[in-house]
């Protein structure tokens, strides 16, 4: 197997495990990350339905972010702020955090501790 392969399988065993562990939380909605080099995005997801109830993101329109910004915990800890008000507008005040691959640390953390001061629980 290539290096290439390898990192895409560790990524989804990753991914796995951190979701199995959060399917004891079946009665919260889950609030799950994606980060790429530019950009992060963050949703909260209904997983009986199917459904995403709310989502952020950097590319959201009215973002604060001119094009030359880098994205820095700065910028991610105000998605997870909007990401919140957007929440708590839709009733949802309790959730659980799904890191996905991502260690729980820089821009990742970040995003939930402004999620945090928003008014989410979790």
């Amino acid at each position: 197997m290539s290096s290439i392969t390898d990192k895409v399988e560790s990524r989804k065993k990753r991914t796995s495990r951190i979701r199995h562990k959060l399917a004891d939380n079946r009665d919260r909605h889950r609030l799950t990350v994606f980060r790429s080099n530019k950009n992060i995005f963050a949703q909260i997801i209904d997983d009986r339905k199917g459904v995403t109830l709310v989502q952020a993101s950097t590319l959201d329109k009215g973002f604060r972010r001119k094009a030359g910004d880098p994205f820095n915990k700065d910028t991610a800890r105000e998605v997870g702020r909007r990401l919140a008000a957007r929440a708590i507008e839709a009733n949802v005040t309790k959730v659980v955090f799904d890191r996905g691959p991502y260690l729980y640390h820089g821009k990742v953390r970040a995003l939930a501790d402004g999620a945090r001061e928003g008014g989410l629980v979790f």
